[in-house]
């Protein structure tokens, strides 16, 4: 005999809301536990250099991929949500390898491509305050809210030994921001509305699939020549074979559990800008962010901001297709995305600024004066 009991369909569809709560629920008591013990292995360890510098970088080797995944992987991952995740991860983390392996092959030892070699962030750290330490884990939490926080304002400022080293890198990512701004003006302003024309034509030709694919590619490895250092400043400025083993290993394993939950909250940064997950429309995004990045890559080894240029050129791209009516919505709608990333990206900026001037007595004395 059957015990089958046919439910309502209202009483069903808020019997699984409120699972989904439920779920939701538990993964933030589960993210909440991880980071009280994270605090608190951070308070235990880092009087000890040796292990602190570990502590710190497992830590800021995941919260800063995880934030900054929206910026060179957002657009790839969006737009492959038909892919087996493995398939992504296998592509992003060979580049990777060999991105890092290229690096610590040509600069005896060094994976940031000498970035790091700037003034203010030449030396190995040999102590470590706690917050220093613990910076990555504020990076975490404002990644969870779904803030696009500067990683390198976040963590390199920590250990900036100098204040006109942080003004250099704050020009570079000011500049950064207005040149990617007018760069995607300029583009969507070109393409928008042919782009408009070739969606509404049916679903893109599988050449588009390699084209993103090579394009996230070039971006992605252009963008670890930027953003490397920003987790590689706990390190040794110069890694044995052994620790280069742990640094490419344990980012290599992070970026397979981004792909694993398919991005963090910052994601949102992306899905929510006009047609940004269909496949032509990312490649596009993918490829002007990689030329923007690789020109001022050569231009300076000044380390930058790459999350500013992400988001000037997200704005300069909305705004365009806005102006083209090519977006779907209206011009006060654009202003209020771009005007809402920037004004979050401030939010990190100021937050950058106060945990650094707390937990670096050399930048603050610098800045302020003794």
């Amino acid at each position: 005999m059957s015990t089958h009991v046919n439910v309502p369909a209202p009483i069903g569809g808020l019997m699984k809301k409120r699972g989904l709560f439920v779920t939701l629920v538990e993964r933030e008591r589960v993210f909440l536990a991880l980071v009280a013990t994270a605090l608190v292995v951070v308070g235990l360890t880092y009087p000890y250099a040796g292990i602190a510098r570990w502590v710190g970088f497992l830590i800021a080797g995941y919260s800063a991929v995880a934030n900054d995944s929206v910026q060179t992987l957002g657009t790839f991952i969006g737009s492959n949500r038909d892919r087996p995740w493995w398939q992504l991860w296998a592509w992003i983390g060979g580049i990777f390898l060999l991105t890092a392996g290229y690096s610590w092959m040509s600069y005896g030892g060094d994976v940031t491509f000498q970035r790091l070699a700037s003034k203010g962030f030449e030396t190995t750290p040999t102590s470590f305050t706690y917050l220093q330490v613990a910076a990555p884990i504020v990076l975490l939490l404002l990644t969870r809210a779904g803030i696009p926080v500067s990683t390198t304002f976040l963590i390199l400022t920590c250990f900036a030994t100098t204040s006109s080293g942080v003004g250099k890198v704050l020009l570079k990512s000011f500049a950064g921001y207005g040149v990617a701004f007018v760069t995607a003006m300029v583009v969507w302003l070109a393409v928008s509305r042919a782009f408009d024309r070739l969606q509404q034509n049916g679903p893109p030709a599988r050449v588009w699939r390699v084209a993103q694919w090579c394009t996230t590619g070039a971006l992605w490895s252009v963008w670890l020549m930027q953003d490397a250092a920003n987790v590689a400043v706990y390190l040794p400025r110069t890694l044995s074979v052994g620790e280069f083993v742990a640094f490419a290993g344990v980012i290599f394993g992070g970026l397979g559990l981004l792909f694993k939950i398919g991005g963090e909250r910052v994601q949102r940064v992306v899905d929510e800008k006009a047609r940004i997950t269909d496949i032509r429309a990312a490649t596009i995004v993918d490829l002007v962010y990689a030329i923007v990045l690789y020109v001022f890559k050569i231009h300076s080894k000044i380390p930058m901001s790459t999350t500013w240029v992400f988001v000037g050129l997200l704005a300069g791209r909305e705004i365009a297709m806005t102006f083209r009516g090519a977006s779907g919505t209206g011009m006060k709608n654009a202003l209020r995305l771009a005007g809402k990333d920037l004004f979050y990206v401030t939010i990190g900026l100021v937050v950058s600024v106060a945990l650094a001037l707390a937990a670096n007595d050399a930048f603050a004395q610098s800045l302020l004066g003794d």
